[in-house]
Order: structure tokens, then C-alpha cells, then sequence
């Protein structure tokens, strides 16, 4: 019988060395009401602007980013906790090395 949860004793293990230049995800879990996603950022890189239908909270867990949340800007430092309704415009800019856990939480009652 398979454990009811998911534990994971090192999240930034799974994501390894982040290569210059580039972004890294690593997919940790996908359920039917909930997904979590590991992002490495190397310094200067962006996710761009765009929504999604479910609900989210972005994590950060290294370094230090700007975060868009529709029409504002945060500066987020490790353990920076943002909850973004569906559909909000968002974007992430790395400062420097950033890791971000992205968990995406689907309404049950749709």
C-alpha cells in the first residue's frame, strides 16, 4: 500500500545544478486537485508573463527575484510566500541564483 501523502526530505536536491543561462523545472508532484513544480532560475532570467487557470502559491526558497502580480511589483527574498488567485498575470525576473517551488491548486468543486 502506497503512503496518502508526499514527502519530500530534500526539494532543492531534486533540482540539481542550475546551468547558466537557463531555467530549470522539475515536475515534484501532479495529482488531480494539485501540482508542484521546482523552478531554478540562473541569474538574469525571467519567466514571462502569463496566467493559469488554477489557483497558485510561489515559494521562494533561494535568492532574490522580482515578482509581477498583475499590475504590482515585490521584491521576494527566500521564504517570500505569495497566493495568486486563477487568471492573475505573473511573471518572475532572478536578481541572482533563484529557487522557487510553484504549487498550482485546482478548485474541487469544478
Amino acid at each position: 500500500m502506497s503512503n496518502p501523502y508526499v514527502a519530500i526530505p530534500d526539494v532543492r536536491a531534486l533540482l540539481g545544478e542550475i546551468a547558466e543561462e537557463s531555467i530549470v523545472s522539475r515536475n515534484i508532484y501532479n495529482e488531480a486537485n494539485s501540482r508542484a513544480m521546482l523552478f531554478g532560475f540562473a541569474p538574469g532570467q525571467e519567466l514571462s508573463e502569463h496566467t493559469t487557470p488554477m489557483a497558485a502559491t510561489i515559494h521562494i526558497l533561494e535568492g532574490n527575484a522580482t515578482l509581477t502580480l498583475g499590475g504590482d511589483k515585490m521584491e521576494a527574498a527566500p521564504g517570500t510566500l505569495v497566493y495568486m488567485p486563477p487568471s492573475l498575470p505573473h511573471s518572475v525576473y532572478a536578481h541572482e541564483q533563484v529557487v522557487m517551488l510553484l504549487t498550482m491548486i485546482k478548485d474541487s468543486a469544478k
